[in-house]
């Protein structure tokens, strides 16, 4: 009989996802664990599902490591959970009792008692305070949903017969307007508004404007414009006012002229590159494209422009803006929505809130933008323009990659064509964050009743799906629907589901409560609910599934579902 002892490991968020109630420790020093087992059975923990081992145990006698699949410690508990957290497994020994595990058969057997798996189970969960029940088990002798499994068994059998057989069910929802269909979708009209001197900011609306019809104003995120919320202008201008607007440095609201004066024109490639003259021109005097500038133009459209309070829906960046906007402005607000809202923005520190570290960094963003970053922004600039690289990017943000991005390709593309749109980069970049962070504007939100709705695509690798659970639980109330298949702009990709649920929400709040939430069979919106939702798209039948996330919510039930999700998907790509 050997002994291995466990050192330490390092496990990302992909593949700690492979654990099923794996122990989650938060930092700190490395924990010990052991296990006792004949050596030749050693290697029979070895799970054939899982192809990347870690080096987690190595004998005491001698020094030759033995590697140890993840997937085989499988009966360890989550106890707590960072944004960026060190993982560190459960203490485990070699000799406990039986007949002690609620959900496991009472009569084990005894047969073979020389392999042993003992670890900490849930009794209940806190964030900060927990506590645990001792409770133990065989290792080859576990009862899943259905009978008893022995330890040659896959992890994937395990999950599927620990899972109870739910139906989840269908929903059918209606398709976008098809106009080969004669179904008649609502005109786009696209308009310019003049917010100061040089400064025309591009938007598109369609829609009512009478007293009865609710306004919505998009903003999209970084790199795209208003033409990015097309199927929304399309369909939901058929029962609301719609308004989009392009961000000033981005989309078609680049200046039409140099914010700089220069004795000479310089260029890269074809283009000009405006921005890098030797003085700044007067009406670009303190301009820098920050996220300051963007929820103030916000306001300034709102009051001038539509007039009337809003609801207001942000994709990315512009669901950073929207909150940052409702936070300031509650009065022009009715509602928010997030779709796969990132929570942060910028890289360098903002003078108001941080005076001293700001004077670190002289360069906020402000023109002429300074000549030694010139080269490194040609470099970036360059990488970032090339259409396969955009091509990549759309890949990689568009979860179903049947969805028609041929539009979406051509737009950013002639965008990063205009001889404005290397300087703005350059500013983008360089300017400082917020003056109000994500979570602030959460706070005064919360404070003034602002009524938000979380709509996050499951399947986004930058804005993963543990950022819309944290402003869940910022704000347990909120309604929070996760879309799968779904990435980083649900909006586009699947945009019936996103118009449904939208217009679901705006029902509720207009009706002040007597219509229902979206998904929901009562209007007590307190509990989880998972439906698949079906729609039609160009003659070919299409499902999504979502999750409704009530107020009712558990940060430990919301990450156990998401780590068996993760593991049931996993198995089955490894079929």
């Amino acid at each position: 009989m050997a002994f291995y002892t466990y050192h330490h490991v390092n496990i990302s968020t992909k593949t700690r996802s492979l654990m099923h109630g794996c122990t989650l420790g938060g930092g700190g020093g490395c924990k010990r664990a052991m296990i006792c087992l004949p050596s030749s059975d050693f290697r029979s923990l070895l799970c054939p599902i899982f192809h990347h081992t870690y080096t987690l145990f190595k004998p005491f006698a001698s020094r030759n490591k033995i590697p140890l699949t993840i997937g085989e410690l499988v009966s360890m508990e989550i106890i707590s959970s960072h944004s960026t957290p060190c993982y560190h497994l459960a203490t485990l020994r070699h000799n406990f009792p039986e007949k002690t595990l609620d959900s496991l058969p009472s009569k084990f057997s005894r047969r073979r008692k020389h392999k042993f798996l003992h670890t900490s189970l849930p009794s209940t969960f806190r964030l900060n305070n927990y506590k645990t029940v001792r409770k133990s088990t065989p290792l080859n002798t576990i009862k899943g949903a259905e009978g008893v499994i022995n330890g040659d068994e896959t992890l994937e059998n395990v999950t599927k017969r620990r899972q109870p057989n739910v139906s989840i069910p269908k929903v059918v929802i209606p398709g976008l307007p098809d106009d080969s269909k004669g179904d008649v979708s609502a005109p786009v009209r696209s308009g310019e508004w003049e917010w100061k001197p040089k400064f025309r900011i591009h938007y598109e609306r369609s829609g009512s404007r009478n007293l009865d019809s609710p306004q919505i104003l998009f903003l999209p995120g970084f790199g795209v414009g208003s033409f990015h919320y097309e199927k929304q202008l399309k369909d939901l201008g058929k029962d609301y006012g719609v308004w989009a607007m392009d961000f000033l440095g981005q989309g078609m609201s680049l200046p039409c002229e140099d914010p700089t004066q220069s004795n000479g024109d310089l260029e890269i490639g074809k283009n000009f590159m405006w921005g890098f003259g030797d003085e700044t021109e007067p009406w670009a005097d303190d301009l820098v494209y920050s996220i300051d500038l963007w929820q103030e133009q916000v306001r300034y459209f709102i009051e001038e422009v539509i007039k009337e309070p809003v609801y207001i829906v942000g994709n990315s960046l512009g669901g950073y803006v929207a909150l940052y906007f409702a936070a300031c402005n509650p009065n022009l607000v009715k509602g928010v929505t997030l779709l796969n809202a990132t929570p942060f923005w910028g890289f360098f520190p903002n003078p108001i809130r941080s005076p001293k570290l700001s004077q670190l960094f002289p360069s906020t963003g402000t023109f002429p933008l300074p000549p030694r970053v010139k080269k490194i922004i040609e470099i970036v600039w360059e990488k970032i323009r090339d259409p396969r690289t955009i091509g990549e990017i759309l890949k990689q943000v568009y979860a179903d990659h049947s969805t028609n991005v041929d539009k979406v390709f051509s737009r950013i593309l002639e965008i990063t064509e205009h001889p404005a749109a290397l300087a703005s980069f350059a500013s983008i970049m360089l300017a400082p964050q917020g003056e109000v962070s994500f979570g602030e504007a959460l706070s005064r939100c919360k404070i003034h009743g602002i009524p938000i709705c979380l709509m996050y695509g499951k399947e986004d690798p930058w804005v993963r799906p543990i950022w819309g659970l944290q402003v869940k639980r910022q704000l347990p109330d909120a309604p929070y629907y996760q879309i799968s298949p779904a990435g980083h702009c649900p909006h586009d990709e699947v945009p019936e589901v996103v118009n449904y649920l939208l217009r679901g929400w705006i029902k509720n709040l207009e009706s002040q409560g007597f219509i229902a939430l979206p998904l929901l069979d009562d209007e007590s919106g307190r509990y989880d609910v998972a439906k698949d939702l079906e729609y039609v798209r160009d003659g070919t039948k299409k499902s999504v599934r979502v999750w409704f996330y009530g107020s009712e919510f558990s940060m430990w039930s919301k990450f156990s579902s998401f780590v068996n999700t993760q593991i049931q998907d996993l198995s089955f790509k490894l079929r």
